[in-house]
């Protein structure tokens, strides 16, 4: 109950971006889409030296953490940042960087 009113909504939001961001796949695909509007996930397939089961688990994290999203266009998917999460999460991380 405590840690309840200890921890904020913020925090919160911040720890499932954070816990998204941990790791170096992720970290490449966020890099990418921030430089690109979008990418098709058969094109991240081709550049990255791993299996598409493993991709596909990297970018449901990502999604999951609401920092990017996914349009299906048979038969690829297009992936897309969250512009409104990946905001939010640019403020969030700042505000605590920066504190």
């Amino acid at each position: 109950m405590k840690s309840e009113k200890v921890i904020s909504e913020n925090q919160k939001i911040l720890a499932r971006f954070a816990k998204a961001m941990g790791h170096p796949i992720r970290m490449y695909v966020l890099e990418l889409l921030s430089k690109q509007m979008c990418c098709y996930s058969g094109d991240l397939t081709d550049m990255l030296p791993i299996a598409k089961s493993t991709l596909s688990q990297h970018l449901k994290e990502l999604r999951d953490a609401g920092l990017i999203q996914g349009e299906i266009e048979a038969p690829k998917i297009r992936y897309c940042l969250n512009q409104e999460n990946w905001k939010l999460a640019r403020n969030l991380f700042n505000e605590l960087l920066d504190s």
